[in-house]
């Protein structure tokens, strides 16, 4: 079995590679705890300035692997818990983090660009979250990243439709850094990141943790029944 994960380290600046390219590198447990140990290990890891996220094959992320989120629940386990735990990690690093989006950015796939600092897509990158398509409601704390970043309206048009986006409509929504032709994208990915990793890094971390300071006293003023409601389809 091929490792879930690729992970590369070259002038301050780890790539980290989703591997599954034969399921549209869907996230599934095997991958999803490969990545978070990955992510542990980095934050005891200075020599490390900046983190790329790319998949392997078509498509950047496909999202979660339906057929295990389904025997999930068939076991009675929270289907989402784990994702946004990974998430949040990823959130949380002291490292900033680039997904470089080349294809595909779908579902948990499009959250877990959202959740890195920065995003850099090709021109033939799409983004979705066709949740509603197949029955399923976004976890409030996904939902939640999607108002932070491209605010209700967009959000609305993301979650209510479940249309894609290219990847410059997602660039006019706040959801993409960068958009570029496909040929250019690891050259302008990883010049973002050689010009993050030239920065001091209990620099960097500090502004990190400031921004995650600035927008949880946000999130403290939202109500506590409205971030409880979280009604699930059936």
């Amino acid at each position: 079995m091929a490792d879930e994960i690729l992970y590369a380290v070259a002038d301050g600046i780890a790539t980290i590679t989703l591997n599954r390219p034969e399921r549209r590198n869907a996230l599934n447990t095997a991958l999803m705890e490969a990545l978070g140990r990955r992510f542990d290990a980095l934050e005891r890891d200075t020599s490390v300035r900046a983190v790329v996220i790319r998949g392997a094959g078509t498509a950047f992320c496909s999202g979660r692997d339906l057929e295990e989120m389904s025997r999930r629940q068939d076991d009675g386990l929270e289907p989402e818990a784990d994702v946004i735990s990974l998430f949040q990690q990823i959130e949380a690093s002291r490292h900033p983090t680039i997904a470089m989006i080349h294809g595909a950015a779908y579902a948990g796939g499009c959250e877990l660009a959202l959740h890195c600092d920065f995003r850099v897509a090709a021109e033939v990158a799409r983004l979705a979250m066709p949740l509603a398509k197949i029955g399923l409601v976004v976890p409030f704390a996904l939902g939640q990243k999607l108002v932070e970043i491209i605010g209700p309206a967009f959000t609305r048009q993301i979650l209510l439709t479940g249309q894609p986006v290219d990847a410059t409509r997602a660039y006019e929504m706040g959801m993409v850094h960068a958009v570029v032709p496909a040929a250019e994208l690891a050259e302008a990915t990883y010049d973002l990141a050689r010009t993050i990793a030239g920065n001091a890094p209990l620099s960097l971390a500090g502004m990190k943790a400031i921004i995650r300071r600035a927008l949880s006293l946000r999130e403290r003023l939202v109500p506590k029944d409205l971030v409880e409601y979280a009604p699930r389809a059936r």
